[in-house]
Parts: C-alpha cells; sequence; structure tokens
C-alpha cells in the first residue's frame, strides 16, 4: 500500500484561509491534493524507497492510523477511510484464505524478476500490465 496506494491522490482539500505549508503559500479557497504515491517513495522518510521491505513496519514507530503522514493508506484525519478498522481486521483473513490453500507460480518462462510493476495513473492506480499468478491444485 505505500508502493502501489489504490488512490495516488487523496480527496482535495480547499484551504480556509492564507497559510504558508513548509515554503509554499496556500491562498485561500485553493484546492489541495496530497500526493500519497510520492510520499511512499520519498527517500527523506524511507529507507530504500523503491524496495519492497515489509519488515520495516516491524517495531516501527509509524502510525497508519491518522497519526503520522509518512505513510496514510486509508486517508486522514476528517477524511480516514471510515472502513479502516474492518480493512485492518479482514484484508489479512481474506489474503490467508486465498493464498494458503495453493502453491503459487507465475506462467511459464516468467520469473520474479522480470514481472513489470509499471503503473497506469488514472483517478486509482492499477498496473499497467495486469499480474497472472497460477494456483497449483495439488496439495502442499
Amino acid at each position: 500500500m505505500r508502493l502501489h496506494p489504490a488512490v495516488p491522490l487523496l480527496l482535495p482539500h480547499k484551504a480556509q484561509h492564507d497559510i504558508q505549508v513548509l515554503s509554499f503559500n496556500v491562498p485561500k479557497n485553493s484546492q489541495v491534493f496530497v500526493n500519497v504515491w510520492s510520499m511512499g517513495r520519498d527517500p527523506k522518510y524511507w529507507k530504500k524507497p523503491l524496495e519492497f521491505l515489509p519488515e520495516r513496519f516491524i517495531k516501527s514507530s509509524v502510525d497508519y492510523k491518522d497519526r503520522d503522514f509518512e505513510f496514510i493508506p486509508f486517508g486522514a484525519r476528517r477524511r480516514i477511510c471510515l472502513g479502516m478498522p474492518l480493512a485492518i481486521r479482514m484484508v489479512n483473513l481474506m489474503l490467508a484464505s486465498i493464498i494458503q490453500p495453493f502453491n503459487w507460480k507465475l506462467p511459464k518462462g516468467m520469473t520474479p524478476e522480470n514481472l513489470d510493476m509499471e503503473e497506469q495513473f488514472g483517478v486509482t492506480l492499477r498496473k499497467a500490465i495486469p499480474l497472472v499468478a497460477v494456483p497449483n491444485v495439488e496439495k502442499k
């Protein structure tokens, strides 16, 4: 969710008064979009930002539940996703129930090294070339 957020730009926020954010002046009534895609790749906040390292979150102080803004997969503050508590509980369960019963493999001739991870930008992000994984129905 850090490298490939579902929505690259969070819903716009309208500035209620003139404000300065870092070195930028934001005039009243300006629409501001938060670039979540860029935040997840910022080397100022992430070591090796383009690598998938799930262990970076073990014993991490980053709070994905609205308190830290390095990683906001569910939005933040008043615009936080209402389904976040359900997603936190259910995504792991659903993913495990799909992955566990099978030995998964890539199509013939494809290796993990040559997977294309490019994204197609739009209102939501999707892979430019869809990932195909083949379940092996033999028992583990």
